[in-house]
């Protein structure tokens, strides 16, 4: 009896097991959790009333790839997971005229679109659209004409209400992420969550993407940028503050492409108060993006790679001690100094150039000396159609800076590296017009190297006499 009892207990708990494995496998419905962004709203007739099971054409108007769906018996609608772009939505039915509108769909915010068909005397259809998300959004023309600083794409989050950088936290510290530092409603910086693709890019710090230079390059990659401040959907989780989202732009159906260069020198800047002398900078930014069809109608890639090279001076402005502390004349009275001291504080301890401070012992001494950073960042995305049930995705993004520079004696160069790579892959697969299953796998990789120091103009920093 008791071995009969425990066998059914397996049996049961098996059975258990079972049934929760295949309601995993199962497909997500289309109102889970999805990437992408969705368009959803109704068909009616101009009475009101509504039209049942109107079929509906979903247009990708960059790749022409058209999918159908059926509307529910109610008028209702929903199309799920759909990247960023301009699509035209086109609704028949039996008795009324087809009916076509176009809809923008932003990155990580819904996009309904109620349609209203005519009578066949008449036909036409008529959108409205609302949303409750606090967001806003900003599109691949705006990203690339605005006149950025660096051309960082995070700095776009800035200009949307209630989001400014923090003043106390400078970008390009290694101990504190080199990205952008934004509070959002009020929320510190650690709290926000950055996404790639719909993929977290949150770095070692949980802080903001970016470079050794402080900068996020690329935007000509961007298809669209968006800043959730608040009230988003259950799909965005993992952060107590705003969602900062980045979509890669997808090739079309034809091809386009373009280059550049960004030049920006001190001919026009203006002298350092500190600066004896107006510091040399140049800056050029160069590169090209292409995309375009691989398999017409089926297969597209789009490729981006910007390069940086910026030589700025910058004025280190230091206390060392004065020629007469140097020689024990110091305003307290007459001191013997040590030959050992005296030694190292010529080697490695300029005399001032600036003014004395105080009694005379220490004074300023400044310099300017080169912050040299080589900089260069590519990305590939492949959009690819398996069937009409089933579409796949990838985007590869790489990003390397380097950053050389003085210390405050102009002893030595010291020097911090940062490396970034974000893989993400997409699959969808269409069940039904109401079933969808949608897989998402992405790597966010953020390599970064401090405290760096290279020999410099100072042969004493080469003695080991002078070594510890």
């Amino acid at each position: 009896m008791a071995l009969a009892h425990l066998c059914r207990q397996n049996h049961n708990v098996w059975a258990a097991n079972l049934a929760l494995l295949l309601l995993l496998l199962m497909a997500v419905q289309s109102t889970g959790q999805v990437r992408g962004t969705t368009i959803s709203g109704s068909i009616s007739s101009p009475s009101g009333g509504p039209v049942a099971n109107a079929a509906i054409t979903l247009k990708n108007l960059a790749t022409n790839e058209a999918r159908s769906f059926t509307a529910n018996a109610n008028g209702s609608y929903e199309l799920p997971n759909l990247p960023p772009g301009k699509y035209e939505i086109t609704a028949s039915a039996p008795g009324y005229a087809p009916g076509s509108v176009t809809v923008d769909v932003a990155a990580d915010s819904g996009a309904p679109a109620n349609l209203v068909l005519l009578p066949l005397a008449s036909g036409g259809a008529t959108k409205t659209s609302g949303g409750s998300a606090v967001s806003g959004v900003v599109d691949s023309n705006s990203v690339s004409n605005l006149p950025l600083n660096g051309r960082s794409a995070s700095d776009l989050a800035a200009l949307e209400p209630g989001v400014s950088s923090a003043r106390t936290q400078q970008t390009g510290q290694a101990q504190r992420g080199f990205g952008n530092q934004m509070t959002i409603s009020g929320g510190r910086p650690r709290q926000n969550d950055a996404r790639l693709d719909g993929i977290s890019v949150n770095d070692y710090v949980n802080g903001p993407p970016g470079s050794a230079l402080g900068v996020n390059l690329g935007s000509d990659a961007v298809e669209q940028f968006s800043v959730l401040t608040s009230n988003y959907p259950a799909q965005f989780g993992r952060s107590s503050g705003g969602i900062i989202g980045a979509s890669t732009r997808s090739g079309t159906a034809d091809f386009h492409g373009d280059a550049f260069e960004y030049i920006r020198n001190s001919a026009l800047d203006a002298r350092n108060f500190f600066d004896t002398a107006k510091p040399p900078f140049r800056r050029n930014q160069f590169g090209g993006s292409a995309g375009g069809p691989m398999i017409k109608e089926r297969t597209f890639i789009f490729g981006d790679y910007e390069g940086l090279r910026q030589s700025q001076g910058v004025t280190q402005v230091t206390t060392v001690p004065s020629a007469a502390a140097r020689a024990g004349n110091l305003s307290t009275g007459q001191v013997t100094p040590d030959a050992n001291i005296v030694r190292y504080l010529n080697a490695f301890y300029p005399l001032p150039n600036g003014p004395l401070l105080g009694a005379g012992d220490t004074g300023i001494y400044t310099f300017a000396g080169q912050q040299v950073t080589p900089e260069n960042y590519f990305t590939v995305k492949v959009d690819h159609k398996l069937s009409d049930s089933d579409a796949l995705a990838g985007t590869y993004m790489f990003d390397s800076g380097t950053v050389r520079q003085p210390d405050e004696l102009n002893n030595k160069r010291t020097g911090y590296d940062s490396r970034r790579q974000v893989f993400t892959l997409h699959e969808n697969h269409t069940f039904s017009p109401r079933s969808l299953n949608s897989f998402q796998f992405g790597i966010n990789r953020v390599v970064t190297t401090t405290g760096l120091t290279f020999l410099s103009g100072n042969p004493a920093v080469a003695d080991p006499s002078f070594g510890t």
